[in-house]
Formats: C-alpha cells, structure tokens, sequence
C-alpha cells in the first residue's frame, strides 16, 4: 500500500464502487501519508472485543428479562451507534501498550477478552475463550496509575467496559423518554404493552450494574461522568425554547433569526462549563457550543474517564473523537433527519440554515462546509496525535454522508 502514490490513493478513494472502510482508509493515506496495516488489523480486534463487552453487559438484563417475564432463557439486543468513540479509545490504548511493551509480550494477546478463534487469525494468541483470571483492580491501584504495558491493556478494558455500558444506559433512556422502543429486541414472542417494560427492566438492570462497576473506581472518574451527563442534560432542556425559535423563524420572525445566530449557531463557547480549553484557537466553529453540549460532551468526559485512570489518551485524541462526533451528528444524523426535524419542529444545524440563509442553495452550501470543516480538524488533530484509527473513522464519516435528500443539492 505504500507503495501507491497518494494522488492514486485519494482517486481511488473517491471511486465509490469500492468499500466505504476501504476508501476511508486510502483517504487518509491519501490526506496524510500515514497507512498503518497494524493498526488496521488492531481494529478488528477491538471490533470483537467490543462486541464481547457489550454481550457481557447484556448477560444480566437477560437474566432480569427472564425472570421478569417467567422463562427459561432471553436473547437481549439493543441497537446503538454510540460506542465508536470507546472502540477508537480503547484501540489506541492498545497500540501504546504494544510500543511500550520491550520484553517480547504482546500486551494486547495477554488481555482478559482474548479469543483465539476470533484474535488469532491475526496472530494474536492462541488462547481459547474470554481469560477471566485476573484480580479486580483496586481503587489504591488506581490512584497509583499504570505500571506496565499490561496495566494500561487491563485498564483500558475495565475503563472500557464501564463506558460501553454508560454509553448504552444514556441512549436507553433518550430513547425510553421519546416512547421509541424498537431497538429494544428480545428473542420472546411480546404483546404490544410489553415493549415499553422490556425498554425500563433493561435499562434499569444495566444503569444498576453500571452503579456498581463506578463503586470500584475513584470518585474523580464518577464526577467527571456525572459532570458529562449534567452539561447534556440542561442542553436537553432548552428543547422547547429552540423548537420555539424555529417555528417563528419559520414563520417569518427576523427577531427569532436573529437569536437562533446569537443563541445556537454563534453562541460564545467562553461561557460554557467545563474544559473550554479543549477548543482553544477553533472557538470560532459554528454551532460549537450547543452542539458540544448536545453530543460531544459526553465523549469528552467519556475520554476525561481514561485520562482521570492515568490512561494514555492525549489532549489532541480527544479533539479529535469530540470534532468527529460533531461532524457526524450534522453530515449523517441531521442530514438524514432533516424533513422529518423540520417537519417536528427540531432545531438543528441543519434546520437552522434554512431559516438563517438567503435561499436553498445557499444554506446547503453552508452544511457542507461546516460538516467538512469539522471533519477536517477532527483528521488534523487524528494525525497530531498519531492515531490512524480516528483519522480513517473521521474520513469514513465524510464518506457516508449523503447530502443529497437536501434541497439546494440539485443545483451544488
């Protein structure tokens, strides 16, 4: 691969024939010179070990489903986009653990969720199922900090598993609030009124595990979740007095325009609680602060988690993961979602520009270069940072992206 000169990379990358991952992948070669094979077969690694993880913390809410509904045996699933980010995480953990690592071991094959048949097809161990023979780490452990390259693998997975189930507890319950519970999915045969239980005794089961999983942890990494969780929440419950701005910008109201721009599209990220250096020489970036505080808070204190653990995650990573979250909420979810926001209601970046731009051609012009920019500093601080992982995820978000359902794309 590296042998192919970027220029051909980045055509083929535009060639849409090929695999989205497959032009993700050569697109980043193409902006950046890095191809990193290793790092591209440590991914389907973490791609199983995520799906181990979060089969694991399915294990009890099937046992509660069963018990609650009086069977045998439940198969639980729950549809989620959500943990993207902990897989990039946790992937780049574990290529720091295999650099630091000088006395041979491959950390990463050493790890309690190694499988042989699943890992071993990159040479990874010749283990057999989950290895589940390690100590619980302690809290004084914690406050000392990783030791070893192991101790970053063990570390990083605790930390992972915990912030999987977080991540899944929180859409749960968004999802639960809105009266959505088709992602709820069970293997039992259910009369219509027992979705919305099924949706309650899964998430209630998994936020208890989660509850316990914090209690071995230090308090630190508890409130920099509960900070995440807070920030998001009030942002939540501006929903009505932004769905009001909407409807009367729609309706004609230049006063409501005009403080849709002050208020969500160009609202001061210096009055924001939290790490406003995160964002220091980018404050400027429309629709920053309130989309920070929509979706990209969480990752940030997803990631401060690790960082809080003595993890290996850097300032620049997290810029990363949190401008890669925020390009694909607007270029993928609220593109996609667009008629139906603005038929709701919905303020969204998307739904903002066309109140806020002279005509359609315009606003749609102004969504694709918002979503690109985002997406570009989210690839600039992915090579910062040396994580081809983030930088191929952040080009497979550009590339997935369909602008088209849109007005103004016929004529872009």
């Amino acid at each position: 691969m590296t042998a192919i000169p970027r220029r051909l990379a980045g055509w083929l990358a535009d060639r849409e024939a090929l695999p989205t991952a497959g032009r993700a992948a050569l697109g980043y070669y193409a902006e950046t010179g890095v191809f990193d094979r290793a790092s591209l077969q440590l991914r389907r690694i973490v791609d199983r070990r995520m799906d181990a993880m979060i089969a694991d913390a399915f294990d009890p809410v099937e046992d509660a489903l069963a018990q609650a509904f009086d069977v045998q045996s439940v198969e639980f699933s729950y549809d989620t986009k959500l943990t993207l980010p902990a897989e990039l995480t946790l992937g780049q953990i574990y290529r720091t653990a295999r650099e630091r690592a000088v006395d041979g071991n491959d950390p990463v094959a050493l790890s309690v969720w190694a499988d042989g048949a699943l890992d071993g097809d990159v040479g990874e161990t010749d283990a057999v199922g989950p290895i589940r023979f390690r100590e619980p780490i302690t809290i004084e452990e914690w406050e000392t900090g990783p030791e070893t390259p192991q101790d970053l693998v063990d570390r990083g997975e605790y930390l992972t598993r915990l912030v999987v189930a977080a991540l899944v507890d929180g859409d749960m319950r968004d999802a639960i609030n809105d009266a959505e519970y088709d992602d709820f999915e069970v293997s039992i045969d259910l009369e219509p009124d027992d979705r919305k239980r099924v949706a309650e005794i899964a998430q209630e089961t998994l936020q208890s595990e989660l509850e316990a999983s914090f209690e071995r942890l230090p308090g630190e990494i508890r409130e920099i979740y509960d900070w995440a969780v807070e920030l998001s929440e009030r942002h939540q419950d501006r929903d009505p007095h932004f769905r009001e701005l909407l409807a009367d910008a729609q309706a004609g109201d230049r006063d409501a325009g005009e403080r849709i721009r002050e208020e969500y599209r160009d609202a001061p990220i210096d009055d924001l609680d939290g790490e406003i250096d995160l964002f220091a020489g980018i404050e400027e970036l429309p629709y920053l602060k309130t989309q920070y505080a929509r979706v990209g808070v969480i990752y940030d204190g997803m990631i401060e988690m690790y960082r809080r653990a003595g993890l290996p995650v850097d300032e620049a990573f997290k810029r990363s993961i949190v401008l890669s979250i925020i390009g694909a909420q607007i270029w993928l979810d609220d593109v996609d979602d667009f008629e139906a926001d603005r038929a709701e209601g919905q303020l969204t970046p998307v739904t903002a520009e066309y109140v806020l731009a002279n005509d359609e051609d315009e606003a749609y012009e102004r969504i694709v270069a918002v979503s690109e920019r985002y997406l570009d500093l989210a690839t600039e601080f992915a090579a910062e940072t040396d994580s081809p992982l983030s930088g191929i995820a952040a080009e497979y978000i550009r590339r997935s992206g369909d602008p088209s359902v849109l007005p103004g794309h016929e004529t872009a």
